[in-house]
């Protein structure tokens, strides 16, 4: 079951409670009062992640994160297989 739009697992991060931070999926707003352009486009299109768009993955979810030293691929891999979960429960 996904966890984020993104492809981040909100039950490992560490910086989860001391943020206040709920889970984008749960959360009208940013725990940080920016904007998320990777959940406003999930919910835009209806999706529940990235990994469900026809785009995956677009240069904005296979680069978020890099400029603050974050490796993608991690929350990438993740995406496809919330993708092929949902995929095998049809």
């Amino acid at each position: 079951m996904y966890q984020s739009r993104c492809g981040v697992c909100c039950d490992e991060c560490e910086r989860r409670e001391s943020v206040n931070c709920q889970g984008c999926i749960h959360m009208e707003k940013t725990f940080w009062g920016g904007v998320c352009q990777v959940k406003v486009c999930c919910e835009e299109k209806g999706l529940a992640h990235c990994g469900e768009c026809t785009q995956f993955p677009c240069d904005m979810c296979a680069h978020m994160g890099e400029d603050m030293g974050f490796d993608p691929q991690p929350r990438l891999a993740k995406l496809r297989e919330w993708a092929s979960e949902k995929v095998g429960t049809k």
